[in-house]
């Protein structure tokens, strides 16, 4: 089982937001997951989103990898932490 870290779609039309999720790379990106690591709201003006550090952390450990987008996510937020 491929594990990957991506974005899944929620809210409503014309007014989305995304959790950042682990699942399996094989399911539909609105489909079932394993875990939820953080939130994106893309209509946010500034500091858009939120990621759980740790569960990545220990996610990437054990294998899952993340989309360009959310790698972004974890960059930026490494850099806001340090």
């Amino acid at each position: 089982m491929s594990v990957v870290i991506r974005l899944r779609r929620e809210g409503n039309k014309n007014s989305p937001y995304y959790r950042i999720v682990v699942t399996d790379s094989r399911v539909r990106r609105d489909g079932s997951f394993l875990d939820q690591v953080g939130v994106y709201d893309p209509k946010k003006k500034g500091d858009n989103f939120q990621i759980d550090l740790t569960k990545v952390n220990a996610w990437t450990a054990n294998g899952a990898r993340p989309s360009d987008t959310v790698a972004s996510f974890i960059k930026k937020a490494r850099l806001q932490t340090s």
